[in-house]
């Protein structure tokens, strides 16, 4: 099977059909977690898998050495490893005559990649996947059939669904506070995610991922004589491994051989982007969080975003009282609510939950 019909049969799982009769209940940033990232990871781990599409992911010779494709399998479990680039001035950097006083940079993470890469994609869906059982499909049920975009499933039905909702809120008042604190929790693990993230690269390549980009980015800048790419550092395409084996009277013999790993073409250039998108990620997950507690503590925020989401349809008196009055809790869930109503019918359910509010003397 090739790589593409391999990555078509993949792409079919997170295939979102009928996105707009789907209920918003998170944001940008918190879909560009799921959605995007953890894709980038699952689908760059089944890549990786597809070593048939890139030959074998090995190839070592060694002078007078039988059996090729065991000295493949010897060093590809066994691990290789280079000198430092500037200890010698060969043509395939890291490899060369022996150097003992030089300590040699082990390499073993290749047997790892596709494991470590799938074992990302997983930690960043968990936060959308706790998500959505702490949510439970609310939101869905309370728009159904009045999201915008959808046609109404039934027209006659339509005058009736306002005033549902709006006493079911009213009654339900105060008791959905776990659904903002879920939600603001996930958003801390999914920045949790984007900078865990980097230190897990960095320790599983031995320290070298934390200031990758950036070299990548300045190492063009440098002198010619003292320019060594980055990324054939990390991710060398030759390296040595050394066999010992016993002749036929007992003779222990050594063979130094010269192990070329194609992969690695593919994996510098999958890390290389995952260290600006984790960088960026970590900004915009910094910034969500940021803005989220604006709106926990701030009922100046709260305001402005109700009228953000509501546009110039909704009262602003109405809005006012609901942004003063109403914990964030049920301020939480309205919010929601507005990015999947109708502008007409959320403006109808703002003004009637601050005629209830402002009838009642709710102090919140």
């Amino acid at each position: 099977m090739s790589v593409l019909g391999l990555l078509s049969n993949f792409a079919t799982h997170f295939k979102v059909k009928h996105l707009k009769e789907k209920p918003v209940v998170d944001n940008a940033v918190f879909r560009l977690h799921y959605r995007f990232t953890a894709v980038f990871f699952l689908a760059a781990s089944v890549l990786i898998t597809a070593v048939n599409f890139f030959g074998k992911p090995i190839v070592c010779t060694a002078d007078t050495f039988p059996r090729p494709d065991m000295l493949d399998t010897y060093c590809w479990i066994q691990k290789t490893f280079t000198y430092p680039i500037a200890a010698n001035n060969q043509s395939d950097p890291g490899v060369g005559p022996d150097w003992k006083t030089i300590d040699k940079r082990t390499h073993s993470y290749y047997q790892w990649v596709p494991f470590v890469l799938f074992f990302q994609g997983l930690l960043f869906y968990f936060p959308h996947w706790m998500w959505k059982n702490q949510e439970g499909g609310l939101i869905g049920r309370l728009t159904e059939g009045g999201r915008r975009g959808c046609t109404l499933q039934s027209g006659k039905d339509e005058p009736g669904r306002r005033p549902l909702l709006s006493d079911y809120l009213n009654q339900t008042m105060g008791t959905r506070g776990y659904l903002g604190v879920a939600h603001a929790t996930c958003e801390l693990l999914n920045l949790v995610n984007a900078m865990g993230n980097i230190y897990l690269i960095d320790l599983f390549l031995g320290g070298s991922f934390f200031d990758y980009g950036w070299q990548v980015l300045t190492f063009t800048e440098k002198d010619q004589l003292f320019r060594h790419d980055p990324m054939i550092r990390i991710f060398p395409r030759v390296t040595k491994c050394k066999f010992d084996r016993y002749g036929p009277s007992g003779t222990q013999e050594i063979h130094d051989a010269l192990c070329i790993l194609p992969l690695n073409v593919l994996n510098e250039k999958i890390y290389i982007f995952a260290w600006f998108w984790l960088v960026f990620l970590s900004m915009a997950s910094v910034s969500a969080l940021i803005y989220r507690s604006l709106v926990v503590i701030s009922t100046r925020v709260r305001l402005a975003v109700f009228k953000r989401i509501g546009t110039t349809t909704c009262d602003p008196e109405s809005v006012a009282i609901l942004s003063r009055r109403l914990p964030y809790s049920d301020c939480y869930l309205l919010l929601m609510l507005g990015k999947n109503l109708d502008g007409v019918a959320f403006r109808d359910l703002l003004d009637d939950l601050a005629h209830h509010l402002d009838h009642s003397h709710l102090d919140c």
